[in-house]
């Protein structure tokens, strides 16, 4: 009796030995690879256009003879009315404006000869909102010795060959970033200072001209076409 009984434990020892061991040796079992969450595709860029400017110019200047530019004056003044007004076409987002900012010089064969034609001029001008908030200022400096640092000469006036006297020189690329809610933008002067041989000035009184512009541009997302008017007739 007691040898069946201990044999009975050892098969039982032997049994508990062999089902721990598969339980150690049985891999647990494979779970699906969770999967990553999509990502959203990045939104399409607007599509932009570029094109020229149509602006009001308060004090027109004239064609330019070798650009063919038209050449604007910017007078000095305190609100956006007094200033070259653009006008922002339907939009989405932010409206790039460029333009080349110039000095404004009045040429005198007789001071070149004399090597006395020498002025440095410093004008700065500034962007307006029409509630006359000031976006952003510019500079443009450039010095003038001989007819070869005019930008341009502009036609229409009484000198020869039909010349103005007064022309752009100098020339500054000035690149602005308007806010998406503006529909309009205005170009005031600010101050001159000029540096002569015989003296030296600073102007800030309103309605002088102190600055020329030319070759204004926007780039911008166009708005969308407004949604049709439904026409259909109510039921009767």
């Amino acid at each position: 009796m007691r040898v069946a009984i201990a044999v009975l434990i050892s098969a039982l020892a032997v049994q508990t030995s062999v089902a721990a061991q598969a339980r150690k040796t049985t891999p647990p079992p494979a779970t699906a690879p969770r999967r990553a969450p999509t990502a959203k595709p990045a939104p399409r860029p607007l599509p932009k256009v570029t094109e020229p400017a149509m602006f009001t110019c308060p004090m027109l200047l004239g064609d330019g003879v070798r650009t063919q530019r038209s050449f604007c004056d910017v007078p000095i003044g305190r609100d956006a009315a007094s200033g070259v007004m653009i006008p922002l076409p339907p939009h989405r987002g932010p409206v790039t404006l460029t333009f080349d900012l110039h000095n404004r010089h009045t040429y005198s064969e007789e001071q070149v000869k004399s090597n006395r034609a020498y002025s440095k001029y410093t004008a700065t001008i500034g962007a307006m909102t029409a509630d006359n908030t000031l976006l952003s200022r510019a500079v443009v400096q450039s010095e003038f010795r001989t007819a070869a640092d005019l930008f341009d000469r502009v036609s229409g006036g009484s000198g020869p060959g039909g010349l103005k006297a007064v022309a752009p020189t100098g020339s500054e690329t000035i690149i602005l970033e308007i806010p998406e809610e503006e529909q309009s933008v205005s170009i005031v002067g600010e101050k001159l200072s000029v540096v002569r041989i015989d003296g030296n000035d600073t102007f800030i009184a309103s309605g002088r001209p102190i600055a020329v512009i030319s070759n204004v541009m926007l780039e911008f997302s166009p708005a969308p076409p407004p949604k049709p008017t439904s026409t259909a007739k109510p039921r009767k």
